[in-house]
């Protein structure tokens, strides 16, 4: 299959389409992006690299970094985790506080913003430097030492997280937090402030299209269930309260995040990253997700 041409394809009919998003705009940073930025990068389960547009150029990846988070909690606790966080979609908007209410402070999900504040929760049980932790996982599965966090990002999250920080308190009122809360909500706008490129994104999520090991190593991150959770997560979860669309027009696993980032994969075939921040109103790249239906269309290979 010449996936070159079917990327030069999706690039030429989409690239200048006129959008109905905007900007995320709730982070001050996330703001100033330049919203033409168009970007997609695809990583063939056979070693292959194609590519188009602002595909190495970082952004910040916001809540695609809750897939990380999860991965290793799950080292860590393996089937414990689903204790503090269950495993079902929200119908919610993803910052939102109504539910904990009625399912006493436990999480729909590990996607949402509540679920993800949990795992951090976790984390900072664990770890004396989660923050650390998690920038070292994520250079290991990228193979890539120049992976870091964006300090404005985050210090912009931090100047107006005022929901997330109220979720925390919520839960822990409930008793689903176990820490104080600043070192939660810290490493919460850290890890969403994680700065890759569709490349790097495609590299990192790699393992979840490659039954938990590394496809240039070997080297085995996760067993083949937990792959397979995070995987049926992606597919149920990983796109606020439009997963179902997702699944719908796209047929892949996969998380987007404010940034205007987008990873799939297709278990055995491949992973694939696209960025363009120009969210729809659910908060997922409008650009992506026309990106992602119609290479699934074009080249035949969705899991439907």
């Amino acid at each position: 299959m010449d996936y070159q041409k079917i990327l030069n394809t999706i690039y030429e009919e989409l690239s200048h389409i006129d959008l109905q998003g905007e900007v995320a705009s709730y982070i001050p940073e996330l703001a100033k992006v330049d919203p033409r930025k168009f970007g997609m990068h695809l990583y063939v389960g056979k070693g292959e690299h194609f590519c188009f547009g602002d595909s190495t150029e970082k952004f910040s990846i916001q809540s695609i970094s809750k897939v990380f988070t999860l991965t290793i909690a799950m080292q860590l606790l393996g089937e414990n985790v689903w204790e503090r966080v269950d495993v079902e979609p929200s119908g919610d908007p993803f910052n939102s506080l109504t539910q904990l209410e009625y399912e006493n402070g436990i999480p729909r999900n590990p996607f949402i913003n509540a679920g993800a504040l949990v795992i951090c929760d976790i984390l900072v049980s664990n770890y004396e430097d989660p923050k650390k932790e998690l920038l070292s996982f994520v250079r290991k599965i990228t193979q890539d030492e120049n992976i870091n966090y964006d300090h404005k990002i985050a210090a912009s999250e931090k100047s107006t997280g005022f929901r997330n920080i109220a979720l925390v308190n919520y839960m822990k009122a409930l008793g689903n937090i176990k820490n104080d809360v600043e070192p939660i909500v810290d490493f919460y706008f850290h890890q969403c402030s994680l700065a890759m490129s569709c490349e790097e994104l495609a590299k990192a999520f790699m393992i979840y299209a490659n039954n938990g090991k590394m496809l240039e190593t070997g080297e085995k991150i996760l067993s083949r269930t937990k792959t397979k959770r995070i995987n049926a997560l992606m597919q149920t979860c990983g796109f606020y309260d439009e997963a179902g669309e997702f699944s719908f027009e796209v047929g892949l696993p996969g998380k987007s995040g404010v940034g205007g980032g987008i990873v799939a994969i297709h278990p055995d075939q491949y992973s694939v990253a696209v960025w363009n921040p120009i969210l729809n109103q659910k908060g997922n790249s409008e650009l992506g997700m026309a990106a992602l239906e119609k290479l699934t269309t074009m080249t035949g290979l969705s899991i439907f």
